[in-house]
C-alpha cells in the first residue's frame, strides 16, 4: 500500500473574496488607509459647500493636517474659507487636526464629446506645398518621388 491512500484527504479552503483577501494580508496598510481616508471623506463632503464638494478630494490626513486636492487655485481659496468648520469636524471625531490645506492638481483635458464627428479644416496651398516637400525629403535618395495632383513629383520637380 501506499502512503497516499493511508492519509486522510486534507480540505481545500474556497478562495477569500478580493477585499478580504488584500485586508488580511500584513501589506494591508495601504488598503485600510485608503479605505480610511474614504470613510472620512464622506464625513466631510457634507460640510463642503456644493459647488467646492465636486472640485475637491481628500487626499491625506498628516502631521495635523487635512490635506485635500482641488482641481484649480479657485477652489483652493474657496476650501479655505471652509476651513475652520473642517478642523472642528475634524476634532469632533477624534483627529488631532489644526489645519486644512489644499493641493492644486490640475485636471487632464479630455476631448468633448460631440453628437458628431468634426470635419477636418481644408489645408492651405502653402501648408500642402510645405507637408509635400517634407513627405519628399522622407524619400530614399535615387528614386523619383511620386506624381501629386499638382503634376509634379514629390520632389518638387515637373513632369517632363
Amino acid at each position: 500500500m501506499s502512503n497516499s491512500k493511508s492519509q486522510p484527504r486534507r480540505a481545500v479552503a474556497s478562495p477569500l473574496p478580493a477585499l478580504q483577501a488584500a485586508l488580511s494580508d500584513a501589506t494591508a496598510n495601504p488598503v485600510r488607509r485608503a479605505l480610511w481616508l474614504d470613510t472620512l471623506e464622506q464625513q466631510f463632503r457634507p460640510l463642503l459647500p456644493p459647488a467646492l464638494a465636486s472640485h475637491c478630494r481628500l487626499a491625506n490626513v498628516a502631521d495635523g493636517r487635512l490635506v485635500f486636492v482641488v482641481d484649480s487655485p479657485v477652489w483652493r481659496a474657496k476650501l479655505r474659507l471652509a476651513a475652520p468648520e473642517l478642523v472642528e469636524r475634524a476634532q469632533s471625531v477624534g483627529l488631532a487636526i489644526t489645519e486644512v490645506t489644499a493641493k492644486v492638481v490640475a485636471q487632464l483635458a479630455s476631448p468633448a464629446v460631440s453628437d458628431s464627428p468634426r470635419k477636418p479644416l481644408p489645408m492651405s496651398t502653402a501648408s500642402r506645398e510645405a507637408l509635400q516637400a517634407a513627405l519628399a525629403s522622407l524619400d530614399p535618395p535615387g528614386s523619383a518621388g511620386t506624381p501629386t495632383a499638382s503634376g509634379r513629383g514629390s520632389r518638387g520637380r515637373t513632369k517632363p
